[in-house]
């Protein structure tokens, strides 16, 4: 089940998160029981896993008071899903997210920018359609097979 949201992070008036100390944890989607045996059974337990994101953002003043009033007026204090562009290993695209908790900040840094950091939940995992994972090969070899399409063959 795919959520909608029709918040949108304000992009034209906020920048994107720093790639410094940006990253991706997924949630475990692995239910693990030991056995008597010393043996485990494991299964997964769900099929669609949220991610979160670690990030952060230098803002200038008055960018400081616009995100602030956009996470309390258009997110609910955060409790609201939002869209935002995010990049993953598959690209920069739009995902919807929302906050965990409150950021944390603003720290004053270098004197003329205000540090924020939170934790975003992704609302699934950033990973190909089903199916992708059973033939890597063609992942991995993708540029291969669009050099030889795009340079390799003439034109009809």
């Amino acid at each position: 089940m795919a959520i909608t949201t029709t918040i949108n992070y304000p992009h034209d008036a906020l920048p994107v998160p720093l790639q410094e100390g940006y990253g991706l944890r997924p949630v475990s989607p692995i239910v693990r029981t030991q056995m008597t045996s010393g043996r485990a059974r494991q299964r997964r337990r769900y099929i669609s896993t949220p991610t979160v994101a670690t990030v952060s953002w230098l803002l200038t003043d008055l960018q400081a008071q616009a995100f602030e009033a956009w996470f309390r007026d258009a997110l609910t204090d955060g409790a609201a899903w939002f869209n935002m562009n995010l990049r993953t290993p598959g690209g920069e695209a739009p995902k919807v997210c929302r906050f965990t908790n409150i950021y944390e900040g603003p720290d004053l840094e270098g004197g003329n920018f205000w540090r924020y950091s939170a934790q975003l939940e992704l609302f699934e995992r950033p990973l190909l359609p089903p199916g992708w994972g059973v033939f890597p090969g063609v992942i991995t070899g993708a540029d291969i097979i669009d050099l030889a399409v795009n340079r390799e063959w003439p034109e009809a």
